[in-house]
């Protein structure tokens, strides 16, 4: 099943090619898979294997008994070897995996400064990633300690994960990337449909509370996991476009926790006027919440509106990952944060400050949160009137 996953990562999300460069991000515990995964690349004919490991443990100690300014001066947080293989012109694999409440001690603002220097030192590759000019995939990989927290009451709890894994990434099919080409052939009919009903507004509404209006450009473009280039998530069901940053007005609750940096944030809400989160709070995580809010002068507009099935297979696993990754991709969401030129027309003509007067969020961060509820409702404005897209959680009206 590993080498199945490997060949999918490689050739069908990242369609690697030979002597494609390879830039692989992993914690210092997945180092067996990515073993593999370098062994599989070199019999491909990839050459140029850059591995940027971590060690979340030792990340962990140097945050909590470093200061501000020594986390700001860490090698460690430096990121510019990302900018290197983008001019490369390489393909970046993002390997995920999780250490539930690692970071649970760690002072929220030391995070976000590490935070930081990783995004600020990378400009070129985080340009690149956003215009869609070099393909990258995010991806998890199983480890004891996150396997142990899903399936606590597991005699074997990282196979568990690993079977779960294997459903949700279709990797039990004899061809799991003609699967997957198939299903994007499906999701790209979405697509079509959404665009040309030409929406410009979404209005969501649930039991939890939320009542809230996105407004969505003329311009906009609805996107999915590939558009017939490379997948970027593994796995992924969404579709998704970038609203207008400053038309959205209401209130939204999120419908699973938000792990963010390694930290978690849980039962929380926010409140907007014009566009601008104006107010929040969060059951557990609020420091956290305000430090994503105020990481720049543009995360508290939104970036990204995503659809996504409550019916979706990872939803179906009933299980909360506490991954970003995973749980997006089983309920729809939102993000704050940056907008994606792919998803408005012609975005790569303009400078980043047009793109803002578009309407195009322009943010250093993109941090998405979930807010699908079983009973989610979502109706569009559109150029025949008001029309319900999503009902009980579920598009509806979207088949061939």
């Amino acid at each position: 099943m590993e080498e199945k996953y490997i060949e999918l990562l490689l050739k069908g999300c990242l369609k690697v090619s030979k002597n494609t460069p390879l830039f692989i991000s992993y914690d210092k515990l997945c180092s067996s898979f990515v073993e593999k995964i370098v062994s599989f690349a070199t019999n491909l004919g990839l050459n140029d294997i850059y591995l940027d490991m971590i060690d979340s443990y030792e990340e962990h100690d140097i945050l909590l008994n470093s200061t501000n300014k020594e986390i700001e001066n860490n090698p460690l947080f430096d990121c510019s070897i990302w900018d290197k293989y983008a001019k490369k012109n390489g393909a970046f694999l993002m390997l995920v995996s999780e250490f539930p409440n690692l970071m649970s001690d760690i002072d929220p603002a030391k995070m976000a400064i590490a935070s930081k220097k990783r995004r600020d030192t990378k400009p070129y590759y985080r340009d690149a990633q956003m215009k869609g000019d070099l393909p990258w995939c995010i991806a998890c990989v199983p480890n004891e300690f996150w396997a142990k927290d899903i399936f606590p009451d597991s005699d074997n709890p990282v196979e568990e994960f690993w079977s779960i894994l294997a459903k949700i990434c279709m990797l039990n099919e004899k061809d799991p990337i003609t699967t997957w080409n198939k299903f994007l052939t499906e999701q790209t009919k979405i697509q079509e449909k959404l665009n040309s009903m030409q929406i410009t507004k979404l209005h969501y509404t649930n039991s939890l509370g939320t009542d809230l209006e996105v407004g969505i450009s003329k311009d906009a473009l609805w996107n999915g996991a590939s558009n017939g280039k490379y997948i970027v998530n593994m796995p992924s069901y969404e579709v998704f476009t970038s609203p207008i940053y400053n038309k959205t007005n209401g209130i939204v609750y999120s419908s699973k926790e938000l792990i963010y940096n390694g930290l978690e944030i849980k039962d929380f809400y926010l409140k907007f006027k014009d566009g601008k989160v104006v107010d929040y709070d969060a059951k557990k995580g609020k420091d956290i919440l305000k430090e994503i809010i105020e990481s720049d002068k543009n995360t508290c507009y939104l970036g990204e509106v995503a659809l996504v099935n409550y019916n979706s297979p990872i939803s179906l696993t009933n299980l909360v990952f506490k991954s970003t990754l995973l749980d997006e991709n089983a309920a729809s969401h939102l993000a704050l944060g940056s907008g994606f030129n792919e998803c408005l027309k012609n975005a790569n003509n303009y400078t980043k400050d047009e793109l803002q007067e578009m309407g195009l969020n322009q943010s250093s961060n993109h941090v998405d949160f979930m807010i699908g509820t079983k009973d989610l409702t979502v109706k569009a404005e559109t150029k025949d009137g008001m029309v319900t897209i999503m009902k009980d959680g579920n598009l509806i009206n979207f088949e061939s």
